[in-house]
């Protein structure tokens, strides 16, 4: 099994970073395979709202000059999706929002991402942490994905890069998520042959204003 984790920090190694690493280190003990993708410091542009993918239905963004198709493509092959990101205004990183924003409008024209597990994490100095915990949440549970949970929110707290190896409660989170998110995925894996799948609806889409 794979899991492939996407670093929203501008920082290649920052906090984010350390933050994945803690609960990756739980998945490669259960021999499940972690590819960390740096997304913070592409230059990634926004949804245009165009609607193309939801029109050719191919699994791809008609967007084709940045890296979000190639990372698409990653995501659709793994088994479990870690989103990291730190915390700008007490939100998620524009790169990263960006990048999110398409791929996941991708993956719902198909429900691509339906029932892998994903998680999030979130390093962030001082607050603004559980907002961007839940704005992370908000991608996984659209897409039906399974998410496992820890003994707390999955919020890790530095400034410097490094830092987060001071917290002793964040680094304790992390670890469980991590023990739990390979316990889920081998769930899922196990249970495939054994508990029939629920059969999957068609977005049904209702506006408010007539």
């Amino acid at each position: 099994m794979k899991v492939v984790a996407f670093n929203g920090s501008p920082k290649k190694e920052g906090n984010t970073y350390h933050a994945i690493k803690l609960v990756a280190q739980e998945l490669e003990k259960e021999n499940i395979e972690v590819e960390i993708v740096h997304v913070g410091n592409k230059a990634i542009r926004g949804c245009t709202a165009c609607n193309a993918c939801g029109k050719n239905k191919n699994g791809r963004c008609i967007i084709e000059e940045d890296e979000v198709n190639q990372w698409i493509e990653k995501m659709k092959e793994a088994d479990g999706i870690i989103l990291g990101s730190p915390v700008y205004f007490s939100a998620i990183g524009g790169t990263m929002k960006s990048f999110l924003d398409r791929a996941f409008y991708v993956a719902s024209t198909g429900s691509l991402l339906r029932h892998k597990v994903g998680a999030s994490v979130v390093a962030v100095r001082r607050s603004g942490g559980i907002p961007t915990f839940n704005q992370l949440n908000n991608y996984i549970n659209y897409a039906e994905m399974l998410m496992p949970s820890s003994n707390y929110w999955n919020v890790i707290h530095g400034r410097a890069p490094g830092e987060i190896v001071g917290d002793e409660e964040g680094k304790q989170i992390m670890r469980i998520l991590g023990k739990n998110m390979a316990w889920l995925m081998k769930l899922v894996e196990n249970g495939k042959e054994i508990v029939k799948e629920p059969e999957r609806e068609n977005k049904i889409y209702t506006n408010f204003i007539r």
